[in-house]
């Protein structure tokens, strides 16, 4: 007889989703995670009275009713609208591209003034089949936007000249020919109140976690607790690496508290878009609960080459990695016992309303016959 029903491998979104949803069926599960605390990368730490996102800006957003009211039975969303900054060497743009930005870069006042000169940069640029990223974005939204808004970021967050990433990067650019700097289209959108870790321990609750705990230098005790796993780690890792390491792109946080200083930067978040400055944006942590605190805590966000040891954040779902991905995907459609979820078990780039989708869909898949 197995001790639980569900060993899960890490208490992020999706294990967290997983766990709550089979306990709430009457089942036994055991979260280990090998950090020391809940939540993954929307973990929030309350610093100074202020909940500081310790893995970089999470905003909630999505059109899905559904996934809109799950979240809300485990807290209460404010009314966050996310509307980022660019500064670029001083000077200071609306995201994403809209009426405010072309004004601010060309003095342009009307979406058709604005559709010319994009039109106008597109056609000089002579580029019919992009060959890169480079080349791609300036096809799409001409070279002003790139040059100032896309380019510096672009080769800080991927560490490589644009011109040597594939274009497939940039598929699409928003760019809105309205006066509206609200970063997302979703219609539900919102920071929870009191930070995203409670989410998590509302969800976690009932449900037993063991903090600290590396699954893989304890493999052999732990999966013979349970009848089955939930995999939330990264999938190569799981099999030994034995068709290679899949590549991510890591980032470096360094967080300070501001004493006396109310309002650092006017807004949440301010991108860097030059490719001089090393960070790639500014977090002001207090603007995402319309925080009246008399400090401020600021977070910078630095770039850098994965190596196996460090957090892994974004996949490079180049050709390369896609190939080494899809064995590894292979051996796991075979398992029997083994459910894999989230973005490191699944190689992709989840928002955080993916993920919870995804594990609300395979909690329906698991339990269809109870």
């Amino acid at each position: 007889m197995y001790k639980y029903d569900y060993l899960i491998v890490g208490a992020g979104l999706f294990g967290s989703v997983f766990a709550y949803e089979a306990t709430k069926r009457g089942k036994k599960c055991l979260v280990v995670e090998k950090r020391n605390h809940i939540g993954g990368n929307v973990f929030t730490e309350n610093i100074e009275g202020i909940n500081v996102h310790k893995y970089g800006a999470h905003i909630f957003h999505t059109n899905d009713k559904t996934i809109w009211d799950y979240v809300n039975q485990f807290a209460e969303f404010n009314r966050f609208t996310n509307s980022p900054i660019a500064n670029y060497k001083g000077e200071i743009y609306n995201l994403p591209f809209n009426m405010n930005t072309f004004y601010q870069l060309w003095g342009v006042r009307t979406p058709e003034e604005a559709k010319k000169i994009i039109e106008k940069q597109r056609k000089e640029s002579g580029i019919e089949n992009p060959k890169n990223l480079e080349e791609q974005a300036i096809s799409l939204v001409g070279k002003d936007i790139y040059e100032k808004l896309i380019k510096g970021y672009t080769e800080k967050q991927w560490g490589r000249p644009a011109t040597s990433l594939p274009a497939f990067i940039i598929k699409r650019l928003p760019v809105r020919f309205i006066y509206d700097n609200n970063y997302f289209n979703d219609k539900y959108q919102g920071i929870p109140i009191g930070g995203y870790t409670k989410i998590i321990e509302k969800m976690l609750e009932n449900v037993e976690v063991h903090l600290n705990t590396d699954f893989f230098k304890h493999r052999r005790e732990l999966e013979a607790l349970a009848n089955k796993i939930v995999y939330t780690g990264m999938i190569d890792q799981f099999y030994d690496y034995k068709f290679g390491v899949l590549e991510y792109r890591s980032l470096r946080f360094e967080t300070e508290v501001l004493k006396g200083v109310e309002n650092y930067q006017g807004n949440a978040v301010v991108n860097y878009t030059d490719r001089e400055t090393p960070y790639t944006r500014i977090i002001e942590h207090k603007h995402f609960e319309f925080g009246t605190q008399k400090d401020t805590i600021i977070t910078r966000e630095y770039p850098k080459e994965w190596k196996p040891g460090d957090e892994p954040y974004y996949p490079i779902n180049d050709d390369k990695n896609n190939e080494i991905y899809k064995k590894y995907k292979e051996l796991a459609s075979q398992e029997k016992n083994v459910i894999f979820g989230g973005r490191l078990a699944t190689y992709k780039y989840y928002d955080m309303h993916q993920v919870i989708g995804s594990a609300l869909k395979t909690v329906e898949k698991e339990f269809k016959d109870e």
